[in-house]
């Protein structure tokens, strides 16, 4: 029986590997966005500087360790075979939870799934407990479960929230009020005392208050306490100091070295902080079974009490972690698709919005707008002038192809949304809370968002939209957390050793599913078939790299519509479902590129204006045979699905001779905007007549047949939607074929 805890502390080593990875592929958002988004160091700096701090933060994370072993459960209330289970479905439970989260690409919590996940298992665990014992009810709950620390620190974690959003947009809104968006100016008569400030915090609040959470605190202990006060004063002067000799020697603003210590500190207080999410539980379990073996005691009677004892730290292990931690960090893609999600809500500019709004985004932002209307009716209009011109961005002059270079945010930004988070993870960390760093750095970076105006009318809808959406995630982590944690357990507990193996192999199966689900997305990603922004800024320009986008939408045209026919003739659901997701990508890219009208119209060269007009009526067309097989697909897939009557024979045959016309010409109009054979449009203009004649042909014998032999109003009405929605598409394709050779015989 000694064999299957051996085997078990094994498993939790290397779910303590993997836990490891996708952890860091959620979290390194954490402390890497106000580095990337404001590109005030290169990004290859930013992650050396990343790495190093991951590396010293999880060398002397030790301190933490604490919660896992009795932060959330009583230990001396459980057996050492109990104890085990709980720690198996927990960390099998948060690798697949955070794979999940990360597969999506949004950014959830290590920290709340880990308490909630360990409270989940352990309740499970205390319910089981309670009933095999006469003598106890669910009310005897408390006495298994760490109640007083538990609340204390789920309070912390919600509390996180809005404490972090509220800081943040107040002490953004302070600064901003001072630096203004010009603040290259103020940077240099007042940088050195504002580097004095933010080194000061970040050295005091991650160095030293980060310093009581590790065991080498009482090494320190004597020297330390009393002299705080000291100990500030001296580093603001050395600090600032420091600032003003860095801008004067290197001629740079202190801004980016501030940025590069706050992302180092951040690091370091992520790691500190989040390690015990990873491999907490893990060591908890090795020091279990190191008891247990020496005691000589049977499993099933073997009290955990000794986790309540303080247990030594295990550098060698805190070594690895750290290393695996550094090498995630460097390797992961995932990683860097969670840190868009944040960049993309908190950047300063317009752009494609990941997040569609909701009612609840729109009350939200109607709301907070009438409220700042009436703040404008309290404060007198000079005053409120005054703020507004400390508010007022620059216009920046930047070519259309180099619009990738902007930053999404400014260094004032950047460095606000590091000092603050730091500061308050660093407190949260002296205190031994696991305060939740996603919340905070995420929540930070909001409030700093809002403070500075980003979310203008133009795009508040959707920002708040998504920052609920991410908000609801965690919420649903914690929920979700809970109960799969409690699944878990109770499954092992009735299967033991099969049981275990079962869901380690399914866990295995999910990440590998999880894992080619994520590449086939990338894949989507890069794929050369997708629509791409006009960079050019003349008519001549304009007119060539349209013609790739027609010959694209007419490529993925032509096999949506024949994949539709295919489905519906085989009463397919799954390929007609794809083929509504192929007209929906199609769609969002088309209405992506009509999102960019302002900027491309913005960017045209004065002589070049008269290209806009070209551009948009193709944009419409486009839009056109997107709408037409919008509505083929979802009639089709809609007839299918409520189970009506298939398509008679001499239906499908008519609908096959239709998209064998339509695949000639689908391959033709391909073929002469690839190879930019302009001239021969003309050719294909000259069969518009004959395609409308053959699909009124159809439409005829329709019309006999229904009159003769049909009895089904269902498919009658389908078959006549198809027919007159493919005319209305090659309406559109022949009109904007018609429009592109006049724009270029113009030209």
């Amino acid at each position: 029986m000694e064999n299957i805890y051996l085997l078990m502390i094994v498993a939790l080593a290397v779910l303590a590997v993997a836990d490891l990875v996708v952890g860091v592929s959620n979290d390194a958002v954490n402390f890497l966005n106000s580095a990337i988004g404001s590109k005030a160091i290169s990004f290859k700096s930013i992650m050396i500087i990343a790495s190093i701090g991951i590396f010293i933060g999880a060398v002397f994370s030790s301190g933490m360790m604490e919660v896992a072993r009795k932060g959330i459960f009583v230990p001396g209330e459980f057996y050492f075979e109990e104890i085990m289970i709980v720690f198996m479905a927990v960390m099998i439970t948060d690798i697949l939870l955070l794979d999940f989260f990360n597969t999506l690409g949004l950014p959830t919590s290590t920290t709340v799934s880990i308490v909630f996940e360990l409270l989940g298992a352990a309740v499970v665990m205390a319910l089981i407990k309670i009933g095999a014992n006469d003598a106890e009810t669910w009310l005897d709950l408390g006495k298994y479960i760490n109640t007083a620390k538990a609340t204390e620190i789920i309070l912390g974690i919600l509390l996180s929230v809005v404490i972090a959003f509220t800081v943040g947009a107040v002490v953004q809104w302070l600064s901003r009020l001072v630096f203004t968006f010009h603040y290259e100016k103020k940077v240099k008569n007042f940088g050195a005392f504002f580097g004095g400030f933010a080194l000061t915090a970040i050295g005091y609040f991650i160095f030293m208050k980060g310093l009581k959470g590790t065991p080498y605190y009482e090494d320190f202990k004597g020297v330390i306490e009393g002299s705080q006060l000291y100990f500030v004063g001296g580093s603001f002067i050395f600090w600032t100091l420091f600032s003003y000799l860095f801008m004067k020697i290197f001629k740079k603003s202190i801004l980016v070295f501030v940025i590069g210590v706050g992302t180092f500190g951040l690091a370091l207080a992520f790691s500190g902080n989040d390690l015990v999410n990873f491999i907490g539980v893990p060591m908890a379990a090795f020091h279990s079974y190191e008891a247990w073996s020496a005691s000589g005691e049977a499993a099933s009677t073997f009290s955990m009490e000794v986790l309540s004892e303080k247990v030594p730290a295990e550098p060698f292990l805190l070594f690895i972690a750290g290393g695996v931690m550094v090498l995630t960090l460097w390797f992961s893609k995932k990683a860097r698709s969670v840190a868009e999600t944040e960049i993309g809500l908190s950047r300063q500019g317009e752009g494609h919005e990941k997040f569609q709004p909701n009612m609840l985004s729109r009350v939200v932002v109607k709301g907070t707008s009438r409220i700042a209307q009436g703040l404008t009716y309290i404060l007198p209009n000079r005053t409120t002038k005054k703020i507004n011109t400390r508010f007022e961005k620059p216009t920046v002059e930047l070519p259309k192809h180099r619009t990738y270079e902007l930053p999404a945010f400014d260094m004032i930004r950047a460095s606000i949304n590091l000092v603050t988070a730091g500061v308050l993870i660093s407190i949260a960390t002296s205190m031994k809370l696991p305060l939740s760093t996603t919340y905070v750095t995420f929540m930070v970076a909001m409030g700093t968002s809002l403070a500075d105006r980003a979310w203008g009318r133009e795009s508040a809808v959707y920002r708040v939209a998504g920052v609920l959406n991410v908000i609801g995630g965690w919420f649903f982590t914690a929920f979700s957390a809970f109960v799969a944690a409690g699944t878990m357990a109770y499954l092992i507990f009735l299967g033991k050793g099969v049981a275990i193996a079962i869901l380690l192999m399914l866990a295995v199966l999910l990440l590998v599913r999880n894992y080619l689900s994520y590449k086939k997305k990338s894949t989507a990603i890069m794929d050369e078939t997708g629509l791409k922004k006009t960079e050019s800024n003349t008519v001549q320009g304009i007119i060539q790299e349209s013609a790739d986008n027609i010959a694209k939408v007419v490529h993925r045209s032509n096999k949506i519509y024949s994949d539709m026919l295919r489905g519906l003739a085989k009463q397919d659901t799954s390929k007609l479902k794809k083929s509504k997701k192929g007209v929906k990508k199609l769609n969002n890219e088309i209405d992506e590129l009509r999102d960019n009208i302002f900027y491309f119209i913005k960017d045209l060269d004065e002589k070049s204006v008269r290209g806009s007009n070209f551009y948009i009526i193709i944009l419409g067309y486009l839009q056109d045979v997107a709408q037409s097989l919008e509505y083929i697909s979802k009639a089709s897939y809609k007839h299918v699905n409520n189970n009506h009557k298939a398509l008679r024979f001499n239906q499908i045959k008519d609908l096959q001779e239709i998209d064998q016309s339509l695949q000639e010409l689908f391959v033709d109009i391909e073929h002469i905007f690839e190879n930019r054979e302009i001239e021969k449009i003309k050719v294909v203009l000259d069969k518009k007549q004959e395609l409308f004649e053959y699909v009124s042909q159809k439409v005829e014998k329709q019309i006999a047949r229904t009159r003769t032999e049909e009895s089904s109003p269902k498919n009658t009405t389908l078959y006549f939607s198809l027919l007159l929605e493919t005319k209305d598409l090659v309406t559109a394709l022949m009109n904007l074929m018609e429009e592109y050779y006049i724009s270029y015989k113009k030209a």
